[in-house]
This record gives structure tokens, sequence and C-alpha cells, in this order.
């Protein structure tokens, strides 16, 4: 196909993107993605708005420690280890090589100066001190890496270290693929929000300010919005990265693999990003209360009713002519229990539906007995007089 073909070819699809209502899948081409692979998703909900061969198992280098981390933040929410604990550094921690702020064996660091390290400047040897504190040693908490990304539903995915180095003999089955990458980004970034701490960080420091960390994203501080979160580069693996950003409510991953340079990276992942904001916007409707629905046969006369909030990718400009429909039971029987599905929002756009969310009782109601409807009667007479 000429060149004068694909440019009219692409400014048409330019101009119909904004009128279409699901996320479009285009080619790398297209694009100009200059990558073995990638993947543009909404973070919320996991809606893919772009991708390019991204389930192809692919070496990722140092953004193997998006698990790392998440594994770390997990161990810390879940209260098995704290930010303030602090670390000792085994011998074979320190002697992590590659991207490392140079751990001594027997050095004391906390938990959250080794998780920054890892965040900032891809510390190796401060992922596996990490690793060490968390499970007891490394092939442990790779076990736990793996067992995470399986219940993630990350398929083509398998850890054997914790920092993504690929020099070792098994370091060839160290794999996974873009669209896991975005997996477990979302899985970070929405679980542990407060993880933006470290990745929005371009410049800090460690022990007491004599060793200084430079962020290894630069997109941090040359992307309008960018929250993180971790670049890789090996000679095997070629210039990763799992870029996030946050503009206007919606939170997007782009995910590169395989580029030829560091800046062909960071282009990449800017042209995705770029692409996302441009033409996609996040519809979001809260959670809400409904009309009570009445009860027969119940011990209350009628049950409160709850429904769940409800987002979805939308076209930009699309967002704000979605249309919210409550639909409630006439009546139930008891016994209601809650949770029981009394009702639908229903969510539809251009007159096709696009969503829906069940409502729910919101409290039990027992099926009334014979001493309540005699105590009801009694009620009643005394009512009466």
């Amino acid at each position: 196909m000429c060149k004068k073909q694909i440019s009219l070819l692409l400014c048409a699809l330019l101009l119909i993107i904004p009128f279409l209502i699901c996320p479009v899948r285009v080619s790398s081409a297209e694009l100009d993605i200059d990558a073995k692979s990638c993947i543009l998703m909404e973070m919320t909900t996991g809606t893919v708005l772009y991708e390019y061969n991204a389930d192809e198992a692919l070496p990722p280098a140092s953004v193997t420690k998006i698990m790392t981390i998440l594994i770390v933040m997990d161990a810390i929410d879940s209260g098995v280890i704290s930010s303030d604990d602090i670390v000792t550094v085994s011998s074979y921690a320190a002697s992590m090589g590659g991207s490392q702020v140079y751990l001594e064996e027997g050095e004391e660091m906390s938990v959250g100066e080794l998780l920054k390290c890892v965040i900032i400047a891809s510390a190796n040897d401060a992922a596996v001190a990490l690793a060490e504190y968390v499970s007891g040693s490394e092939s442990a908490f790779v076990e736990r890496m793996n067992e995470r990304a399986a219940e993630l539903g990350m398929t083509n995915t398998h850890f054997v270290n914790t920092n993504g180095l690929d020099d070792a003999p098994d370091a060839e089955e160290h794999l996974t693929s873009a669209r896991d990458i975005a997996i477990m980004s979302c899985e970070l970034m929405t679980k542990h929000p407060e993880v933006t701490e470290y990745t929005t960080v371009w410049m800090d420091t460690i022990r007491n300010g004599e060793f200084g960390l430079t962020n290894t994203n630069r997109l941090i501080r040359f992307y309008r919005g960018a929250t993180g979160l971790k670049t890789g580069s090996t000679s095997k693996a070629g210039f990763c990265i799992s870029a996030t950003a946050e503009r206007d409510g919606m939170q997007l991953v782009a995910v590169i693999m395989g580029a030829a340079t560091r800046d062909s990276r960071n282009e990449a992942a800017k042209t995705l990003l770029d692409y996302g904001y441009a033409y996609f916007a996040l519809y979001t409707s809260g959670e809400g209360e409904g009309d009570p629905v009445p009860v027969t046969g119940g011990k209350c006369d009628a049950v409160g009713t709850y429904y769940e909030s409800f987002s979805c990718v939308l076209a930009k400009g699309k967002d704000s002519e979605v249309t919210k429909t409550i639909t409630l039971e006439k009546s139930v029987s008891a016994p209601v229990s809650a949770g029981d599905t009394v009702g639908e929002v229903t969510y539809t756009l251009d007159g096709e539906v696009i969503g829906s969310v069940p409502i729910t009782a919101a409290e039990d109601v027992l099926r009334i007995g014979y001493l309540d409807i005699i105590y009801r009667m009694l009620l009643s007479l005394i009512g009466t007089n």
C-alpha cells in the first residue's frame, strides 16, 4: 500500500474513532510503535484500548519488579511486615549486579527505604533483600510471585527471580507478556495506590542523604499526569516499560516490550498514552440507594435497596450522553436476604445497552410468623379504641 493510501486510511480512522462506543484495537504500524509488543489498558476496568502482539512471552528485564513490589505491598497491607521493619542485608542480596544501591552484607535498612530503592532506582540488591525478608529466601518469594501471577490470570508468565536479571542459565525461562505486565500493573496501582508516594518521585536519597536516587522512568518528569511505574532493559529484553498516568479521572497503563532504545521506548509509551487520552474517556456512575421494595409476608413491609458503582470506557465525548435507568421489582416475598437481587440499573448510549449492575436488598427481612400476626392485630385493635 502506498504512503498516500496509508495516510488516507489513518485519517479516516481518526475521524471515526470519536463516534465509536466500544474501544478499538489497531495495529502497531498505524501508531508507529517501535517495539516487539505493546498494550494500552484502562486500569480500573481492564479495558484494552490498543494492543499489538500483547500475548507473546518475552524477557521483561526490571519490569519484573512490579510483581516484587506488589507482593511486598500485599505483605505490608496484611500486617505480615511493616514498612518500618529493619532488614539485615545478606551476602547473596549484596552480590547482585546490574542496577543497585551497593548494599553491603550486614547493612541494615528499613522495608520502606528498600522499596524506595527498588521503585525509584530499580535496585536489584534491594529487591532480593526484600524478598528474603518477606519469604525467607528468594526462591520461596519467586514461588509466591508465580502463584500471584496465576491468581491474576497472567497466563504467559513465569518468573525465576525477583529482579529480571537474565544472564543466569535458568533466566531463559523468565518470561512474561505485555498483557500480563498490564494486569499486574493495574493490580498494584489500584489495590495499593500509596505506591505512588514512591513511583512519582524524581529524585531522593538514602543513607541520611549520602546516596542519591534518580527515577529510571523519565516520563515522571516529562509526561503530564504520569504516576509511574517501572522501566527495564537488558541486552536480551531490549528496552521495556510499564508507564502509568492519570488525567480527567482516567488511569491508563501503557506497556512497551523489546524497544530498540530507551528513547524509542519512552516515545512509544507516550504515543500510546496520548492516543488513549485523545480518544477515550471513563464513564463512572457512583453507587447508590434505590427506592424501598414492598415485601409480602415479611416482618417488615419493605426492604431497602442498594447498587454498586459502574464504570466503562467510551469514545471521548460520549460519556456525557449515557442514560441511567433504574428498574425495581413491584414486590418481593419474604424471606429476603441481604444481597438478593431486586432490580437492575441499566446504562444505555444511543439506544444500546452498554452495561448494567444489579440492585440488591440492603438487609434481611424474615417471614412473618403467627405470633407476629397476632401482635399486629392487637396493635390494630388498640389503635382503633
